[in-house]
């Protein structure tokens, strides 16, 4: 049995985690009617709840940030009182959740947009990607350009968000800024094209996250702050950025002068490559001053090399947690891992969600 730090507990700002290992944000597309958590959520989390932290799938801060089937929301009551459920269960186990927030921007269809309008972006530029609706993969749809006095209203729809996520019982929320979807749009020149002050120069490319983050912190505390961002990552078909390194490096430092409790790095490709492209990760550790939280292929052995290395504080698993409730346990015993279904991953009930055997299941038989 290992007896790495990772299994022992750390402080991120008023909680206290039971070990290092987080559980990462995994959509799996089973929300019921309204979008709502469905009961099989509570399970499902709390069967994970040994992680260190639980960071939940994606959930939209308003009808507009939708670009997925049947993910969940928080804006609306019913959607809040069925988090409440979730959480509960989660902390009835003695664990700890944070809740990622997003909006999609130009990674929706029209079918999922209200009224059948075009999804919104930093600039009508169509991602050559595809999106989950109507129980299968589609095209995404083309976007139109947000007008800059729509801008506000955003921010105020993660404030809301992030209020109303305190309000259902959630430690804290992740503010998503990674992998292609709205907050990256404007990140990412490629998929920003504005000579306003929200496009052109870093610093107003910048600039949309950073009044979120800012919103989200004023309200909710920037001791319950997480932001997850990805550099270099070509998810959901974002144009490789220009100037990654000093874009980031504003970033980073403005989000540490924030005092947000975490960095989420994605670390290379989403699901890929960690090499996909030059870059200096361990730069923007240095230069921020929270919890930083490693993301991307990350295994037993990799996590202990950069905890000893100093590398990062906590590390985030995936896939991993789908198969494997009891994660954690398994790490630590070096017990064998289930088997993944992909055949599961999206969408359906119970299967491949929350029938997954833990160990003890597993001798009982």
């Amino acid at each position: 049995m290992t007896t790495s730090t990772l299994f022992q507990p750390y402080s991120l700002g008023p909680l206290t985690l039971a070990n290092r290992i987080v559980m990462a944000p995994l959509t799996r597309n089973r929300a019921g009617a309204d979008l709502v958590p469905s009961p099989l959520a509570a399970t499902y989390y709390a069967q994970r709840a040994s992680a260190g932290l639980i960071i939940t799938e994606a959930t939209q801060i308003s009808a507009q940030a939708q670009g997925y089937q049947d993910t969940p929301g928080l804006y609306t009551q019913d959607q809040i009182d069925g988090w409440r459920k979730v959480t509960d269960a989660v902390h009835a186990r003695g664990g700890r959740i944070f809740v990622q927030l997003w909006h999609v921007g130009r990674i929706s269809h029209v079918d999922l947009q209200p009224g059948n309008a075009a999804p919104v972006s930093a600039s009508a530029i169509r991602a050559q990607t595809k999106t989950f609706v109507h129980n299968g993969f589609v095209d995404v749809s083309e976007p139109r350009a947000l007008e800059i006095d729509e801008l506000p209203a955003i921010v105020n729809d993660f404030r809301r968000a992030a209020a109303n996520a305190i309000a259902a019982g959630f430690d804290g929320v992740e503010i998503h800024g990674a992998n292609g979807y709205l907050l990256e749009q404007f990140i990412k020149d490629g998929a920003n094209q504005r000579t306003d002050a929200y496009g052109g120069s870093i610093e107003n490319r910048a600039r949309l996250l950073l009044e979120v983050t800012a919103a989200v912190a004023a309200e909710i505390g920037a001791d319950r702050t997480g932001v997850r961002l990805s550099p270099v990552s070509p998810a959901n078909a974002i144009a490789t950025i220009s100037d990654p390194q000093p874009q980031y490096d504003y970033i980073v430092d403005q989000l540490s002068a924030l005092g947000v409790v975490y960095l989420h790095m994605v670390e290379g490709a989403t699901g890929g490559p960690r090499d996909v492209a030059p870059f200096d990760f361990d730069g923007l550790r240095r230069r921020f001053t929270g919890t930083y939280l490693a993301n991307n292929g990350y295994d037993l052995a990799l996590a202990n090399a950069h905890l000893a290395g100093g590398k990062a504080d906590l590390f985030a698993f995936g896939r991993a947690f789908i198969s494997n409730p009891d994660l954690v346990e398994r790490l630590k015993t070096g017990a064998p891992l289930n088997a993944l279904n992909p055949a599961t991953l999206y969408g359906g009930g119970a299967e491949g969600y929350t029938d997954y055997p833990a160990l003890t299941d597993t001798l009982a038989q």
